[in-house]
């Protein structure tokens, strides 16, 4: 059928100019007109501090001092800012500093991580979650906050999927809105700010890697990997961070398409945006840049303010602009860009915000409560075969086997910040203050990389002694996050080996599994009567999933990417694209493999409770929608177990018919509805014409006139539907 280009609100929505440019601050301005060459790209300059070493301090010092550094990272301590801003006011021009660090998913306070907390589907949870992280740092010195992290990917090999929002580009946008509004907050001295990162398309990976360049169209980006950075812009946030990679050959930090033409002027972002760490170096690794001269003149053209640790910037632009490879003007802007930053921050004011002593060194515990609340919404129940949990009520002698199980900074998970492991509450600490020192029997059974023998028949003893068991398995915090790519996304180590040796004595036993993305469990969930994904839970992991366990709180989360039967199905997510031949399995010549089901394992949205839901059938409120209407979807849900439980109900989309093949379905949204045993809920799903919509090859948003199929369910892989026609 022939679709629709939407003329106005959506039209305006991708293709809209800059937004108006407000009156320049009279301060910068006169700041901007005192500065050298070599000043100004000083403020465009921003390099690592490690403050422990003299060595790193005092290049540091003769840099603040020739205004030579305008911001520095890896910056933490009331003390080491305030001598850092000491230092930058006896320059020339006492511009004061931006100090940054990359505050993950928690700074003293260690939250789950982001992958975690994209299972909550809490969007207020998780902007409170941010909202303390930014508090923290900010009264320990820090003014920007490198996060929220929000690259899409549909990669499980990819280790960095521990540090976003999973597969969805539809969540993830909500979760950007969540995430930089808890950061920036009021815009007050008790926050600090957002940078957003990695903009493009960092998680589009090749193979699972790091760094890698790859073929992407813009149609693609547009679809899969920009919306949640557009949603950043929309809600505030005062920084972006360019991606590493290189889609379509262009590097992120020299791609003038992606920086100036759909940053800034289609989406009208105002602020910084900064390279990540040594990029635009590394465009001369690439192949596209000459030297690092030619990298400064790349990059500082497609539109990257800050140059992060390369080093390029300082030495480079000014020789650039006396020889009139940049316009003076432009370096001023981006100049102007930094300084209304700082001074947005009140850095002119005061450098230091105000803060005259090192914040308490005792964790709040209002936000040791946020923490496990957020923990506690993150679980997801894979499977409960036999009701193994929740725990009986006097379980009598619990054996808690694995190396999972008193594992303070895997327990925490990679990136966190200025979190102490040892104030971490691991699964057993949480066990033994929930049930009792002498009711819980911990061995380890050997480490996350390996069990002897011996080890795993110690482990098996601990077991046949007990009433009921806890197998506490997954990843090292080191195995996920930057740099922590996996070929094999098995259990690592000996531990399918250490589960199936406690599994086969028969006892009750529920399996934990710690890890920072979705592993592939098919062996295990062949065995095992009860999974409860953990991910890297934080701060109050253990006492969060003490409560669980013991049916104290129910599991509520859901799966924010799918999990594979094998690597080898990677990648795989719920909005592939329709193929002409779907897969059928009494057919060889369809979309399949011969040796399993191309089906995931555990479909994007599945989480299960401890209670059971029935789902009916949606109904529309328009059976005919037009132009900008917006639809409203309801779906009835009735718990029908003996417990209280929280549902999820869930929206899919997908046109009939378009010009372009489109995903079989797409996630578009969601309730969490908390039932009581035997209550029935009818539940409002909104939805708008933009949520069908999709972008065309010659980069136009389309919306598809004809049939829209409309779909509801517990998860990606169960389904009802109903129909509506829509007319523009």
């Amino acid at each position: 059928m022939k679709p629709f280009a939407f003329a106005a609100a959506l039209l305006a929505l991708a293709c809209a100019p800059a937004r108006a440019e407000p009156a320049r601050d009279q301060q910068i301005e006169a700041l901007i007109s005192k500065m050298t060459l070599e000043e100004k790209a000083g403020q465009l300059n921003m390099v690592s501090f490690v403050p422990m070493h003299e060595t790193t301090f005092e290049p540091v010092a003769r840099g603040l001092k020739d205004a030579a550094i305008g911001a520095l990272f890896n910056v933490h301590g009331i003390e080491t800012a305030r001598e850092l801003q000491r230092r930058a006011a006896e320059s020339r021009l006492k511009i004061p500093l931006l100090l940054a660090l990359d505050v993950v998913h928690g700074y003293r306070t260690i939250f789950p991580t982001p992958l975690a907390q994209a299972a909550s589907f809490d969007m207020e949870a998780i902007r409170r979650a941010e909202e303390i992280s930014s508090r923290e740092a900010a009264a320990d010195g820090v003014n920007l906050l490198f996060a929220p992290m929000l690259d899409v990917s549909r990669d499980a090999r990819w280790g960095r999927v521990v540090e976003g929002p999973g597969e969805s580009a539809w969540l993830a946008s909500r979760i950007a809105e969540a995430r930089v509004r808890g950061i920036e907050g009021d815009g007050g001295r008790t926050f600090a700010a957002s940078c957003v990162k990695h903009f493009g398309a960092n998680g589009a990976v090749v193979g699972g890697r790091d760094y890698t360049a790859l073929d992407l169209s813009e149609r693609a980006m547009r679809e899969a990997y920009l919306p949640p950075f557009r949603a950043a812009v929309e809600a505030g946030t005062a920084c972006m961070m360019s991606a590493f990679n290189a889609p379509d050959g262009a590097p992120t930090v020299a791609n003038r398409r992606l920086l100036t033409d759909v940053l800034r002027r289609e989406w009208g972002f105002a602020g910084v945006v900064t390279s990540d760490f040594k990029a635009i170096r590394e465009t001369v690794t690439h192949g596209v840049a000459e030297d690092d001269r030619d990298a400064a003149r790349l990059a500082f053209a497609a539109g990257a303010d800050v140059d992060m640790q390369s080093e390029t910037y300082a030495p480079h632009l000014p020789l650039l602009v006396r020889e009139s490879s940049i316009a003076p003007s432009a370096l001023d802007e981006a100049v102007r860009r930094v300084l209304t930053l700082k001074k947005r921050l009140g850095l002119f004011e005061d450098p230091m915000r105000g803060l005259t002593a090192p914040p308490p060194a005792a964790l709040a515990p209002a936000h040791l409560a946020a923490s496990q609340d957020l923990a506690e919404k993150s679980f997801v129940l894979l499977k409960n075969d036999k009701s193994v949990l929740p725990l009986p009520a006097d379980p009598g002698k619990l054996a808690l086997i694995g190396p999972l199980g008193d594992a303070p900074a895997d327990t925490l998970g990679p990136w966190a910040g200025r979190g102490e492991p040892s104030e971490t509450v691991t699964l057993r600490m949480g066990l033994e203050q929930r049930l009792g020192p002498d009711q819980v029997d911990f061995t380890p059974g050997g480490t996350v990389a390996a069990s002897r023998p011996e080890e795993i028949e110690a482990a098996v003893e601990t077991a046949r002694r007990a009433d009921v068991v806890v197998l506490a398995l997954g990843e090292r915090f080191d195995q996920s996050g930057e740099g922590a790519s996996r070929a094999d996304l098995g259990l690592p180590g000996d531990q399918l080996a250490l589960a199936s040796a406690v599994l086969a004595l028969g006892k009750p036993t529920a399996v934990v599994i710690m890890a920072g993305r979705p592993l592939v469990l098919t062996e295990l969930a062949q065995e095992a009567d009860a999974i409860l994904y953990a991910w890297q839970p934080g701060t109050m992991g253990g006492a969060a999933l003490a409560r669980t366990l013991t049916g104290d709180v129910a599991p509520s989360g859901r799966l924010p990417m799918t999990f594979p039967r094998s690597t080898g199905q990677v990648p795989v997510h719920h909005d592939q694209p329709k193929t002409g031949r779907p897969y059928d399995p009494k057919d060889p010549y369809t979309s399949g493999y011969r040796d399993q089901s191309p089906e995931p394992l555990y479909a994007f949205g599945h989480g299960l409770a401890y209670t059971d839901f029935v789902y009916g059938a949606p109904s529309v409120s328009r059976v005919s929608l037009r132009g900008n209407d917006a639809q409203t979807v309801t779906v009835r849900v009735t718990n029908v177990g003996k417990r209280p439980g929280v549902a999820v109900p869930q929206l899919y989309v997908r046109p009939a018919s378009a010009r372009l093949a489109r995903p079989a379905r797409e996630f578009r949204g969601y309730a969490r509805v908390p039932l009581a045993p035997g209550e029935t809920r009818e539940v409002a799903l909104p939805l708008e014409p933009k949520d069908f919509g999709y972008w065309t090859t010659d980069l136009r948003f389309e919306i598809p006139a004809g049939a829209i199929e409309v779909m509801t369910g517990p998860d990606a892989a169960d389904l009802k539907s109903a129909r509506f026609e829509y007319r523009p």
